[in-house]
């Protein structure tokens, strides 16, 4: 009997400790979720002042400035002021270009209304017809003067030695290009390969400042085969002038050359063809007849560069160009 209301006392108590139990649980859960809910009502009501894209872009854009700095640290003082120089040469000459283009549509204009008040005046009128005869004349003059002075290049001639035509550079009868230390390919900041220009930059259009090829020292020599079988009839060389270097200054340029041909596919007996001198003060493209006429149609040439205009470590040539008669019109 005693054992039975023992274990009868224990059962009460322990369901009255459950019961206990149970109600805050609910309590505790109800005013857990009561909160929440409270919670939930401010976030919708409250404005943030900034937004999640607005400050992704805030946190990109300072990102990209502060790699930015760092690759300008990286970068030598010395670059940074050629950089410099050629974004202000670029500038000047895109001012120039402009007003060249000015000059242009004025002067089309003064020769239109010329020629229109040429045509609109009574027949005969001798003298004032020859005067307005030479003055639309002289207008034509300087209209095509300007013209040549913007494209720079009225030669008129074929290139034989152009590359996009299939003229080539034998890299077997050519001189070593020279190795600038400064020219460096870069990954992440980590200078890992010398940068070379390879030599058939001179059979290409691009003449800009540093699109050149250059060898060691002031003599070397490079190898060309042509597009095509010609009797070489004049060769052209060209340059930078001295207001569009980053250095101010074209003494890399060549002074003395001399040009061969190359009988029998380019493995026969070489021919003197002329020896020139490229004069860096006049115009920067120069054309040269050449002093020896060839004996028969030659597929290469080679360019020998004798001295340059002082520079004490390299020649830069720009382009090359080689004219003359195909031969199957001979």
């Amino acid at each position: 009997m005693l054992r039975a209301a023992l274990w009868s006392d224990l059962t009460c108590r322990d369901r009255l400790t459950l019961s206990w139990k149970i109600i805050l649980c609910t309590v505790f859960t109800s005013t857990f979720l009561l909160v929440g809910l409270q919670n939930h009502q401010w976030f919708k009501e409250t404005e943030f002042p900034q937004k999640p894209r607005q400050l992704y872009t805030v946190i990109a854009e300072y990102v990209s400035r502060l790699y930015n700095y760092q690759a300008r640290l990286r970068m030598p003082k010395e670059q940074l002021e050629l950089l410099k120089k050629e974004s202000q040469t670029l500038e000047n000459n895109f001012r120039e270009i402009l007003i060249l283009i000015e000059q242009i549509d004025v002067l089309k204009a003064l020769l239109r209304d010329l020629k229109d008040g040429i045509h609109n005046h009574s027949w005969p009128v001798p003298r004032e017809a020859v005067q307005d005869k030479a003055t639309t004349e002289e207008m034509s003059n300087l209209v095509h003067y300007v013209l040549k002075k913007f494209r720079g290049d009225q030669i008129q001639m074929a290139d034989y030695a152009l590359k996009s035509a299939g003229a080539s550079v034998i890299e077997a009868g050519t001189s070593e290009s020279y190795k600038n230390n400064k020219a460096k390919l870069y990954w992440h900041g980590i200078g890992f390969l010398n940068y070379e220009t390879p030599p058939d930059m001179i059979l290409q259009p691009d003449v800009h400042p540093g699109k050149c090829w250059a060898f060691p020292g002031s003599q070397g020599h490079i190898l060309i085969k042509l597009a095509r079988k010609i009797i070489p009839t004049a060769v052209t060389m060209e340059h930078i002038s001295e207001k569009v270097s980053p250095s101010g200054n074209t003494s890399s340029a060549p002074k003395d050359f001399s040009v061969y041909g190359i009988l029998k596919k380019c493995e026969g007996e070489e021919m003197l063809l002329g020896q020139f001198t490229y004069n860096k003060t006049e115009t920067t493209i120069q054309t040269f007849e050449l002093q020896n006429a060839a004996s028969e149609s030659l597929l290469c040439v080679r360019l020998q560069i004798l001295s340059n205009w002082g520079h004490p470590k390299y020649t830069c040539l720009y382009r090359f160009r080689v004219h003359g008669i195909p031969s199957d019109h001979t």
